[in-house]
């Protein structure tokens, strides 16, 4: 059975234009941006040794030293805390590594504003600059030291992590606070539940970063999680804290799986 010819330029339309479709959406994907090699005083990377989001010295985490500091924009008032980003140094002949290779970097610092600086020099992360301040490992993946500030794109990715979601009990028997790392998917917790063997599911309070909380003692119960990402999924991780637990221990928990 033939096609008039009619018909035949229709169908050769539509599918022109999904295609043209399917490629603005896959353009899209990526966002421009700007990042800097953040540095402490003596020289090493300020993200590598913890942030705005809690999660302490980063060279004993899952980061691997690839994490980023995010400018107020990005990093939403914590809520961004988790994400990872697939960074790379674009339309620079001199700083940006040949071939353009890309680093994926996790979400854990806040890069604060400087507003004594023009965002064009030195007030990188001012608002509303979309900014990243990568670890060195991350900077020297895509650029060359040298470069005092480097054009990039950046598009969010989902989390490789090993091992199940980590949770690091820390308070007091008046106040209970859970640090929510290593989450796989989207990386990017808004929710968390928690329940002891003799409670309903409770919700907790963000306090900072990835750091939750909630006004209870939960001393000498068994301790269990529900935690909920940006995307919508949510698991529950059953006495992952046995009664005898104890403030400054981390505990594990299932992962969140595509």
């Amino acid at each position: 059975m033939f096609m008039d010819s009619g018909l035949q330029q229709l169908a050769l339309c539509l599918f022109f234009i999904l295609c043209r479709l399917f490629q603005a959406t896959a353009e899209d994907d990526w966002k421009i941006a700007t990042a800097t090699l953040s540095r402490d005083r003596d020289g090493s990377s300020s993200v590598a040794t913890g942030g705005a989001c809690g999660y302490g010295d980063l060279r004993q985490s899952s980061f691997a030293g690839y994490s980023a500091g995010l400018s107020g924009k990005l990093f939403n008032r914590g809520s961004s805390c988790g994400a990872c980003l697939e960074v790379r140094c674009v339309n620079h002949i001199r700083w940006c590594l040949q071939g353009s290779p890309s680093v994926v970097v996790t979400a854990t610092d806040f890069c604060p504003p400087n507003s004594g600086l023009s965002s064009d020099y030195g007030g990188w992360c001012n608002f509303p600059k979309e900014h990243l301040e990568l670890s060195h490992a991350a900077f020297t993946g895509i650029a060359e030291t040298r470069a005092e500030m480097i054009p990039i794109q950046y598009r969010r990715v989902k989390c490789g992590r090993r091992g199940g979601l980590r949770f690091s009990l820390s308070g007091s028997s008046h106040f209970f606070q859970v640090l929510i790392s290593n989450v796989g998917l989207d990386g990017e917790v808004v929710g968390v539940k928690v329940k002891g063997h003799t409670t309903a599911w409770i919700p907790m309070a963000r306090n900072w970063g990835q750091n939750w909380h909630s006004s209870l003692d939960l001393i000498g119960q068994s301790l269990s999680f529900e935690v909920t990402l940006k995307g919508g999924k949510t698991i529950a991780s059953y006495d992952v804290a046995p009664p005898y637990w104890r403030f400054g221990m981390t505990y594990q928990g299932k992962q969140f799986h595509s």
